[in-house]
């Protein structure tokens, strides 16, 4: 065991798709997990944090049974380990709350078992956990990140330059991610697979070329997923239409929603944020920053 002293484990929230970059695309933002770990004679988990106050405890925790399956991959045995859990990532809102959880699963037994995995290794294990590498690689690299995953492999670039603004909008309610995924379809056509793909081609193309116009033209117009998704999200038109009329060139679901989210040009998000204060009160309007650091291990001294 490598674990001397107290570790913290911090790693990013997450937004995935951005319209059309469907289970491909995924953003880093400065939403938290946190983990703060010390030795202990047996695995026990506990938190302050209201949403998290009644998950396992023990070895059944989700982040703890990620460790434990991580580590013995490699035939290392865990020693336990106490562990505070605080975030500040909203549970099943579209905001990468489990690939967090996944991420920092891996990244605990990487620190505590002395792994020593590389950053490739560890977006192979959680793209596995996660079945989609947008996620679990915003979450590990930081930044934009677009990812393909078939065939046990992964394969993916991150960019760390986007001089935008990010403005989410996060309802009361929950929204799961099977319930979301079952009103799409088990198939395209041809065609509609065509204007999909081309659309998200487009949307990366635009993106780094800082042409915001036209991004958010793309993100409007996915093809994949939010045509059937819209009509599980509450005033998904109106908030659309607000955040045009305030400032943001592009707006999507976030993930699998709830949560919309949506960028602006520099100097912008604030006064999209009051106009959405003003316009959706039962909803909270939060302005977040891109994260460029991914997840993180820092070494607490006593």
């Amino acid at each position: 065991m490598t674990l001397r002293d107290r570790l913290m484990i911090k790693v990013p929230a997450s937004t995935a798709n951005l319209g059309p970059g469907f289970d491909s695309m995924g953003l880093a933002l400065d939403l938290y997990l946190t983990l703060e770990i010390e030795k202990s004679k047996e695995w026990h988990c506990y938190s302050f944090c209201e949403e998290l106050k009644d998950f396992p405890t023990g070895e059944d925790n989700y982040i703890v049974k990620v460790a434990l399956q991580t580590a013995a991959h490699y035939g290392v045995e865990l020693s336990p380990c106490k562990i505070k859990v605080e975030s500040d990532i909203p549970l099943a809102r579209g905001l990468g709350s489990s690939a967090s959880a996944i991420v920092a699963g891996i990244e605990l037994a990487d620190a505590v078992g002395g792994l020593h995995l590389t950053k490739q290794q560890k977006l192979l294990h959680a793209t596995e956990w996660e079945g989609h590498p947008d996620n679990v690689g915003a979450s590990i690299y930081g930044g934009l990140v677009i990812g393909c995953y078939k065939q046990n492999e992964v394969d993916m670039l991150s960019f760390t330059n986007l001089p935008i603004e990010v403005v989410v909008l996060i309802p009361q309610e929950i929204l799961l991610t099977k319930a979301s995924r079952d009103v799409l379809p088990e198939s395209y056509t041809r065609q509609e697979a065509i204007e999909a793909s081309s659309t998200a081609n487009l949307l990366v193309g635009a993106l780094l070329t800082q042409n915001w116009e036209l991004a958010g033209k793309m993100m409007e117009s996915d093809r994949f997923h939010q045509p059937y998704r819209k009509s599980l999200i509450q005033g998904y038109d109106e908030i659309e239409q607000m955040a045009k009329a305030n400032g943001a060139f592009g707006t999507a679901l976030s993930g699998a929603g709830p949560t919309m989210i949506c960028f602006t040009e520099k100097g912008r998000a604030a006064g999209l944020v009051k106009a959405f204060e003003t316009g959706f009160p039962a909803m909270t309007a939060k302005k977040l920053l891109i994260d460029y650091i991914g997840s993180s291990v820092i070494e607490l001294v006593k």
